[in-house]
């Protein structure tokens, strides 16, 4: 008898020891610039082209996070990853508008749902933008910002700055 009490108590004491309280964070997604890498590609039809590849930490508190959610009536946005571009002119920068050749589309993230009870969403994104018409002397950045499915915005990031003729990783400082 002595020896199944003994158990039960131990048992007892790593099952309450195994387990973890439920992480708490704010419903609005947060994001962090981690890099941008520039490299040389080739596009569809077989033409040179500039890529730029996008890495981001993201955060969700409530899980809500990417499109193409079944079930959601009445909502259905276009996108949910959105950018400004900051172009050099001269010795500063300005804002572009949606009809300079390198202003990026806006992006669609996929629907991510977190199992268990925790509902945060943690991970990176990568997003790779291909700029066609560009000169190797252009030189911009990009403000970003995304929005989940409770139409909560995140705070807004910034990469680094960008010299188009030049090939490699930025990381912010």
């Amino acid at each position: 008898m002595k020896r199944s009490a003994v158990i039960l108590i131990i048992s007892a004491v790593v099952l309450i020891g195994s387990c973890k309280p439920i992480e708490s964070l704010p419903d609005e997604p947060a994001i962090e610039f981690r890099a941008f890498t520039l490299f040389d590609t080739i596009d569809i039809l077989g033409n040179p082209a500039k890529a730029g590849r996008l890495n981001f930490y993201f955060e969700d508190g409530d899980g809500d996070l990417g499109l193409d959610a079944p079930g959601i009536p009445g909502y259905d946005p276009s996108s949910n990853l959105f950018f400004r571009l900051y172009r050099k002119n001269g010795n500063s920068f300005e804002l572009a508008g949606p009809t300079d050749p390198l202003y990026p589309s806006e992006y669609r993230i996929p629907f991510l749902e977190p199992g268990g009870q925790n509902k945060i969403l943690r991970g990176t994104i990568d997003v790779t933008l291909i700029y066609f018409l560009y000169n190797t002397t252009d030189t911009l950045y990009y403000d970003f910002w995304i929005r989940d499915r409770g139409g909560h915005d995140s705070n807004t990031a910034t990469t680094c700055i960008i010299i188009l003729g030049e090939n490699g990783t930025c990381r912010p400082e």
